[in-house]
């Protein structure tokens, strides 16, 4: 029982899910959601207020101006693309304190979520079943 009891916290210390990434953002929360695709994948559509920093850029130059003690969710397209996972981790080893968004982008949207970019979406006016 103890280790299923450390197996949930741990995972839960490290992801998160779309309405708990909406719920944050709505409270004014110290978090950003940073897509770790390449540029032409931000521009086409992204979480509103997201900043685009592709895992393969992460480095102690590109987050100087990042604040230690927000709380970086990092995304990418979804369960069959691992950006997010790369990007988690980049920046965990930079010394940021992270959770990878779970379902990315496609949860994102499938929770009815708005999105921004040159092929946003709308989102529905529904509340998360979770």
């Amino acid at each position: 029982m103890k280790s299923a009891i450390e197996h949930y916290q741990n995972k839960l210390a490290f992801e998160m899910d779309p309405s708990d990434l909406f719920a944050a953002i709505e409270a004014g929360e110290k978090i950003i959601a940073i897509d770790a695709r390449k540029a032409f994948a931000f521009e086409n559509e992204h979480i509103p207020g997201a900043v685009n920093l592709p895992h393969r850029e992460m480095s102690t130059e590109t987050t100087a101006d990042f604040d230690k003690d927000t709380l970086y969710a990092i995304y990418c397209d979804g369960i069959g693309c691992n950006d997010s996972t790369k990007g988690a981790l980049n920046m965990a080893m930079l010394g940021f304190n992270v959770r990878e968004l779970i379902g990315g982008i496609e949860w994102w949207k499938f929770d009815g979520y708005g999105t921004e970019g040159e092929h946003k979406t709308a989102g529905l006016q529904v509340q998360c079943a979770c």
